[in-house]
């Protein structure tokens, strides 16, 4: 199997369709900022983006926020490089040839295309996109990928597809491995706690944006579903809504959900102990990121930089699989 010359090279994405929001930020940014180093490769998949229907100056407009909203969160070009997906042109050519070793019922199996489906309009995009996300990840000789707990299976489809080129072509791809943080690596929405918060799931009263002011954080967690039994502890099964604040608090505070639920004995301390964390971690983000979007040709500037870095390696990349199968040009 083919090894990365380094000790470990990251690269994680997230697509510009909306507003970054609390699940987001604890299952992956976080880990993406203290993680980030000359190895580590940040994007903004705005190719994936075009998976749903959306209007074409939104896209732009999501594209330059979210990438101020990474910057802000702590994402620093100086120690990663840090870019926009498709100013790399190696990451469509490379999905062609990996589409070409995935197979129809992986592809078939894969829960978010069965979730977003109806949505889709029938574009084949959605349901091949697992592949493109498999590319933006070989590309790189990637080690590792931090992503939040719903990516499991997306990251097992990229080690597959490797498996299987180099079992068919040689040693061509380094085979990566998912990281996922210990709590808070799948938030879910504070009105179905049963469903994780999602950006592309309207729910107005569940969703915690990065943007959101802190009133409405407040008054968001203040009405987040619990149950009628009143007591603070940690039960999935029994106890969604209480479980997922006290995942939430411990994502934040990076400790555990037992260990935050042995601080309160009602609920209303918890809910008002959970706002006040939210805001605590989000108040600065927002600070720096009206100072990006003030300038918003600059973070584009900031992603053009890394993205001529990118390309370099990328290029690398898809030669040496584009060789392996046999293409001559």
């Amino acid at each position: 199997m083919l090894t990365y010359d380094g000790d470990m090279r990251v690269l994680s994405g997230i697509q510009p369709s909306g507003t970054i929001h609390l699940g987001n930020y604890l299952g992956a940014i976080r880990t993406w900022v203290r993680e980030q180093h000359e190895d580590a490769f940040y994007c903004v998949v705005d190719l994936h983006s075009l998976t749903l229907p959306i209007e074409p100056a939104a896209l732009r407009q999501n594209t330059v926020e979210c990438a101020a909203s990474l910057l802000a969160a702590g994402i620093d070009p100086d120690k990663c490089t840090f870019f926009l997906q498709s100013e790399v042109q190696y990451h469509p050519r490379l999905s062609w040839l990996l589409e070409c070793v995935a197979t129809m019922g992986e592809l078939n199996r894969m829960t978010q295309y069965k979730e977003k489906a109806e949505k889709s309009l029938g574009k084949v995009g959605l349901f091949t996109y697992p592949v493109l996300q498999a590319a933006d990840i070989l590309l790189y000789d990637t080690t590792h990928v931090p992503v939040g707990d719903d990516q499991r299976q997306h990251i097992e489809l990229a080690r597959n597809i490797a498996e299987r080129f180099n079992f068919n072509y040689g040693d061509t791809f380094v085979v990566p491995e998912g990281t996922f943080p210990a709590a808070g690596a799948r938030v879910m929405d504070l009105q179905q706690p049963e469903r994780k918060m999602s950006k592309s799931v309207s729910s107005p009263l569940g969703t915690v944006s990065l943007l959101d002011s802190p009133e409405d954080v407040i008054k968001k967690v203040k009405k987040a579903v619990t149950d009628t039994d009143a007591e603070v502890r940690y039960d999935r099964k029994a106890k969604p809504g209480v479980s997922n604040l006290l995942d939430i608090l411990a994502g934040l505070h990076e400790s555990t959900p037992s260990a935050e639920a042995e601080k309160y004995s009602r609920y209303g301390d918890l809910k008002a102990a959970t706002g006040d964390a939210i805001n605590d971690v989000f108040g600065p983000i927002q600070q720096r990121y009206a100072t990006y979007m003030a300038d918003p040709a600059e973070v584009l500037r900031i992603m053009s930089r890394g993205a001529e870095r990118a390309s370099t390696i990328a290029e690398a990349t898809y030669r040496r699989a584009a060789t392996a199968v046999g293409l001559v040009g």
